[in-house]
């Protein structure tokens, strides 16, 4: 039977770590959907680091479709949840539907990957992130922490139903993990 992933993002979602699951899963076969707080053509960006800033840079990337606004989901029809970073959680974690929807994939023990920023998406609904592990983008240890979770300084980390990776340099590991949690095993399919 096929899987069926949700993806929630928004604008301004690092490029890498939309566009490699959303891939990944049609690779392997597994239904995609990518949902937006509007269904619309949203916009990515590219995160880099210079060595002579402390912080990283940003420029737009491609587009990508949603294909779904989030209003319109329903958590139930979906086996799985990733929650890219960028700055798209900064703004979607405040959406009560992308609350709901969360905390719909914690409370079943669904698997559910959080990359970079990502882990900001679950920060506001801490009563389902209160006593589990995350690692996250370092910059984002302050809301982990205040959410209740521990953050882990590891690249990634699987907390039972929960894979959190650090940055887009760790998507192979983390949908790796990712499929594991989900019950797929890689490899192409004919």
């Amino acid at each position: 039977m096929s899987k069926n992933v949700l993806i929630i993002t928004g604008d301004a979602v690092e490029a890498l770590e939309v566009f490699y699951p959303y891939y990944r899963c049609i690779e392997e076969g597994i239904d995609c959907t990518i949902a937006s707080p509007v269904k619309k053509k949203l916009q990515t960006v590219v995160h880099d680091f210079l060595p002579e800033m402390d912080t990283f840079t940003e420029k737009w990337a491609y587009k990508i479709d949603s294909h779904a606004a989030v209003e319109d989901v329903n958590p139930a029809d979906y086996d799985g949840l990733i929650i890219p970073g960028g700055r798209a959680p900064e703004y979607i974690r405040m959406d009560k539907k992308v609350q709901e929807i969360a905390a719909h994939f914690l409370s079943e023990d669904k698997p559910v990957g959080v990359i970079c920023h990502g882990q900001l998406v679950l920060t506001p609904i801490r009563e389902h992130v209160k006593g589990r592990e995350l690692t996250a983008y370092t910059a984002c240890q302050p809301e982990v922490e205040a959410a209740g979770a521990t953050y882990i300084d590891e690249l990634i980390h699987v907390d039972k139903n929960i894979v959190s990776g650090h940055a887009w340099p760790e998507l192979p590991l983390f949908m790796r993990e990712f499929f594991k949690i989900l019950g797929v095993t890689e490899g192409v399919k004919a």
